[in-house]
């Protein structure tokens, strides 16, 4: 049996990398901003100047735990609390990140990709990202 999938375009991307960048110049942010396709193939990378180095990377990782689990970033401290163990485990893994900054995408109901953002605060992170996304009025975040 075969299944159809629907996946972030290209275009969609660009166009979400711009709109966190706009919001984030707005708020006078420095930040990178990564846009995975639903397998965690990169679709576009935005990085403001001067937004610190290491951004580029986290961003990437951002998403790709965003997509990867169907879940915002945020989500991961509250869901680990009272388990240290899993905790310890999952920080282990490469390119996993469990903080603020990273969304899923959806369309109807189904997983799209993700959107990373790295280089200021979790919350302000985490703010950049659900505006680029909300200037695809389709498209959804969890």
């Amino acid at each position: 049996m075969l299944t159809e999938e629907t996946s972030l375009s290209w275009e969609s991307a660009s166009q979400i990398c711009q709109a966190t960048c706009r919001y984030a110049s707005e708020h006078n942010l420095k930040i990178c901003v990564c846009v995975l396709d639903r397998h965690g193939n990169p679709l576009a990378m935005q990085r403001i100047n001067h937004a610190p180095l290491p951004s580029t990377d986290i961003a990437r990782k951002k998403a790709y735990t965003a997509v990867s689990f169907g879940f915002g970033t945020h989500l991961w401290q509250q869901r680990l609390a009272d388990k240290p163990h899993l905790l310890s485990g999952l920080t282990q893994q490469p390119d996993m990140v469990l903080f603020g900054g990273g969304l899923p995408v959806t369309y109807n109901g189904q997983l799209v990709g993700a959107v990373g953002v790295s280089g200021a605060s979790e919350a302000q992170d985490q703010a950049c990202a659900a505006a680029g996304i909300a200037a695809l009025p389709e498209l959804q975040s969890q």
